[in-house]
């Protein structure tokens, strides 16, 4: 395992973060405060399409949308008056910043791009700790030369899942973040794969900072998990819904196709469980967010979003913004 060279130190972090906390506390406690027992309150939250820079404009728009959940735009570690107005103008709005993304390889063969990425990831932990947001995500990477979340024969092995383990330690200590926490999310091919792989990297992990970030679809790896996705869902909240802290939202149709070919399509297209994955959002304790992600314009957005809420209300549970 190569050593991570930090993009920002110790000391320069705690600086920075400290002049924000009052400010996150305050949202903290209005944006969290609006999950009811049982998460009976959702969140729903997606990209947005509007083209502005300024915090206020860009927490209405999702409030316009019937967001209550964001992912955090962009935004640098030492950029101290754009993070407070993030946190004050979002949690003004009751929109919860849901994620922070890395999405760099952690484990790129080529070790000069694994040091450049693991230093990335880092700062991303950093800003998602600055903002307060839910959290911070990657994908554990993969041992493919060529693709950056591709199949190799060793993203199941020890080797694999030891320098998994270090890096999110790596960064969890390095930061020390109390705001928010550092999730992996399951890939069809990559550990991990489903819940008994993510229990096991919670244990070996060992850090409270880390927690779950769950797409059921990266899930759906097999025939027999896709046409058994209602208890795939179903044993993915109740084996990881005590470190849920945020949630992808698409869907997948069969390719007509002689080997197996799962296609992403919007909610509502295709034959992912969305009653099963409300009734676990709403089981948890806390109102981890729902992202739609993926979709190409407003308009499929428009169609997943309408798909969701109005399952939500066939189903008696509230996205807490009227008519959603």
């Amino acid at each position: 395992m190569v050593n991570m060279s930090h993009s920002i130190s110790r000391r320069d972090f705690l600086e920075k973060s400290a002049t924000l906390a009052t400010l996150t506390a305050a949202g903290e406690s209005s944006s969290r405060g609006a999950g009811l027992p049982g998460g009976r309150t959702l969140r729903l939250g997606g990209p947005i399409f509007l083209k502005s820079d300024d915090p206020g404009e860009l927490a209405a728009e999702h409030r316009r949308l019937g967001y209550r959940a964001a992912y955090a735009p962009p935004v640098k570690i030492d950029d101290t008056d754009r993070i407070k107005a993030m946190i004050k103008e979002f949690a003004a709005c009751d929109v919860v910043l849901a994620e922070v993304g890395a999405w760099r390889n952690m484990l790129d063969p080529d070790l000069d791009k694994r040091r450049e990425n693991l230093s990335y990831v880092q700062e991303r932990l950093a800003v998602a700790e600055a903002l307060g947001a839910r959290c911070c995500v990657d994908i554990a990477g993969s041992y493919n030369p060529t693709y950056w979340c591709g199949p190799d024969p060793k993203n199941f092995s020890e080797e694999f899942i030891d320098a998994t383990v270090e890096n999110c330690r790596n960064f969890i200590d390095a930061v020390k973040p109390t705001r928010t926490k550092f999730t992996i999310e399951m890939m069809p091919f990559n550990f991990p794969s489903g819940p008994d792989d993510y229990l096991k990297l919670i244990k070996k992990v060992d850090r409270p900072a880390f927690a779950v970030h769950l797409d059921v679809c990266n899930v759906m790896n097999s025939p027999e998990r896709m046409y058994n996705n209602s208890a795939m869902i179903d044993e993915c909240f109740r084996k990881l819904g005590r470190w849920i802290v945020s949630c992808h939202a698409k869907d997948l149709t069969w390719e007509d196709y002689v080997q197996v070919c799962l296609r992403e399509v919007i909610p509502g297209r295709g034959h992912i469980d969305y009653r099963a994955y409300l009734r676990g959002l709403a089981g948890l304790t806390t109102d981890a967010p729902l992202m739609l992600e993926h979709l190409k314009t407003a308009e499929e957005y428009d169609e997943g979003r309408h798909h969701i809420q109005s399952l939500a209300r066939e189903m008696g549970l509230s996205f807490g913004v009227e008519g959603a």
